[in-house]
């Protein structure tokens, strides 16, 4: 979907063109040559975004900028930065500018640039300004490598027979097509009638022939839900680090981090196409089928959301589904990671305090900036979000019969919203079409479990399907202080106090140093606590806390964590039985 902005001193007649160089590559450098021609009026306002699509954070990406300067007729004119990301020249009579500045990029993340001698990673929200009210406006980008660089791997087209010149209809799409540049290994494959590209970069124990089946099947099975796959062409961008992980959707490519050397083991390869289906699955949920909020897209400030839950949370849900439909799962392994992702999100205290409603919106200030009590205080509107697709699928096949699933509201969404009426969906509309589908008002189900803090009754829903959830801790009875504590150095740091146990309440505090137990210096706290107290003993613990000592009387309590199974509640009827294959993909 292209996306008009007004128009402005920047018109359909201007040419705006780029030249990226890397002449301090080895101290992580671009020079970046921005040039405007067609001007209308005497000034002309640059901008440069604060946030990159899909990562819901400002991040402020002019501050990484240096040396801005702007010509006309080869003399330099006056320019001023008057807000933190924009830029105003004052060009006079001259109809065409060139703008110099340079961009800092050395921070390892799939949502950030990062340059240094061996490659070059464009996140081209944080690299490239914008003529201001020109969103609309087409552009090209030369690329002139650092030496020994010799390919070019981003979903933008390239112009003509050129790899190194790249060109973008207007900067939504440029801000959505990161340009990965080096000596990445790169090979192809088609599926879904759509040409997959995939940049392996920083090296890596993968099998080439193995990874273009699997992802090919996990293509197929995204786009069997939709009926089409969008793209022409699609680009996997994968940075191996010795630890590495994350992904960043794009409209036509997305971006991975992954462990260089963990594909030969089953379960880190597992974990690698997982993400790799997650991100996949936004070139429909988020990219196409979005939230109202999210598009057109406003690159000064947040673009708020109630609905990341369905965004993020679906997707979340629909890697663990597409990895079993694609035959990467065995049923039993598919319960499991069901199982795990429960387990995970019920063991965060944060979900009695924050609803998946807030957590969405709330994305802005708390989820990419999380501190020691965010466990706290934060619900996970991907793991929690996850579990309530979970429990309107199950909702949806009962209703049906096995006929349906929720499949069927993600394609009905994706046919009305992005390709009849053309634009994002509000929450109400979201909600009415679930309605359609699981043949109930869910007025009750948002207020406990979206906008509300009830525990979500998974037996009610893994019922349908004749399974239960079983924790594994429920009959244990094993004290703990209830704080995170990271050994290293001989010291024993306090990292985290967990809400309501008996760390917080008798006063531990993040970042004390425990030296000893009753007097005793003890090197395994957690495990020495576990195998010699009982629950209601009084101890106490010696700290330091800012440089001074102090003893701390601390009453133990259980150990609230859960961990979960799913099996078989007793003999499934024929209807639990119908609603089981569809869910397991029988």
């Amino acid at each position: 979907m292209t996306i008009s902005a007004p128009a402005s001193a920047v018109t359909s007649k201007t040419a705006i063109n780029y030249t990226v160089t890397f002449p301090e590559a080895q101290a992580h450098y671009a020079n970046i040559e921005m040039t405007i021609s067609g001007i209308k009026n005497t000034t002309t306002d640059v901008k440069m975004p604060v946030w990159t699509p899909g990562s819901y954070l400002v991040r402020e990406f002019a501050k990484s900028v240096e040396g801005f300067a702007a010509f006309a007729g080869g003399k330099e004119i006056p320019a001023i930065k008057i807000t933190k990301n924009t830029w105003r020249i004052s060009n006079g009579k001259a109809s065409s500018i060139k703008i110099v500045y340079k961009v800092y990029a050395f921070e390892i993340s799939v949502r950030t640039a990062f340059i240094d001698a061996s490659h070059a990673f464009l996140s081209t929200s944080g690299m490239f300004m914008y003529p201001a009210d020109s969103l609309h406006a087409p552009s090209t980008i030369h690329i002139k490598p650092y030496k020994g660089w010799t390919t070019v791997s981003t979903s933008l087209d390239h112009v003509g027979d050129d790899p190194f010149t790249l060109y973008s209809p207007n900067y939504d799409i440029l801000f959505d097509s990161p340009i990965e540049v080096g000596t990445q290994d790169v090979f192809g494959f088609d599926a879904a009638g759509v040409k997959y590209e995939v940049a392996m970069c920083g090296g890596g124990n993968y099998n080439r022939e193995q990874m273009k089946i699997d992802l090919a099947k996990i293509v197929e099975a995204e786009t069997a839900i939709y009926h089409e796959n969008p793209n022409k062409r699609y680009v996997f961008i994968v940075h191996n680090y010795v630890k590495g992980g994350g992904g960043l959707e794009h409209l036509s490519s997305t971006v991975l981090g992954a462990v260089r050397d963990g594909y030969a083991t089953e379960g880190t390869y597992h974990n690698f196409l997982s993400l790799a289906a997650h991100e996949h699955f936004h070139l429909w949920n988020v990219k196409r089928l979005r939230p109202i909020a999210l598009g057109p897209f406003d690159y000064d400030t947040e673009n708020y959301t109630r609905s990341l839950w369905i965004a993020e949370g679906f997707t979340t849900y629909y890697q663990n589904v597409i990895m079993r439909r694609a035959g990467l799962y065995k049923p039993d392994e598919y319960l499991g990671v069901v199982a795990a992702n429960i387990t995970s999100a019920e063991n965060l205290k944060g979900n009695k305090t924050q609803s998946l409603s807030d957590a969405s919106f709330d994305a802005w200030i708390k989820y990419y900036r999380p501190t020691e009590n965010t466990p706290n205080t934060n619900a996970s509107y991907y793991g929690k979000g996850a579990n309530v697709a979970m429990l309107l699928d199950l909702e949806i096949i009962r209703h049906s019969k096995g006929a349906q699933c929720l499949d069927d509201v993600m394609k009905y969404m994706y046919d009305e919203f992005y390709k009849v009426k053309q634009r994002g969906y509000t929450e109400e509309e979201f909600k009415a079409t679930l309605e359609k589908y699981t043949g109930v008002n869910l007025d009750d189900f948002y207020q406990k479990y979206v906008s509300g803090l009830a525990p979500l009754d998974y037996d009610r829903y893994l019922g349908y399907a004749g399974y239960k959830l079983v924790d594994d801790y429920a009959a244990n009875n094993i004290p703990t202080l209830g704080v995170t504590i990271v050994t290293g150095g001989g010291k024993s740091m306090v990292t985290g106090v967990m809400r309501d146990g008996a760390g917080w309440i008798d006063g531990i505090n993040v970042n004390d140093e425990i030296t000893a137990i009753d007097g005793a210096a003890i090197p395994e706290i957690d495990k020495f606590i576990a195998a010699n107290k009982k629950v209601g003993d009084k101890i106490s613990v010696s700290v330091i806390r800012d440089g001074q000592k102090m003893v701390l009387p601390v009453t133990l309590l259980r150990n609230p964590g859960v961990k979960y199974h799913i099996e078989d509640k007793g003999t499934p009827t024929a209807e639990m039985l119908a609603v089981r294959k569809k869910w397991m993909h029988l």
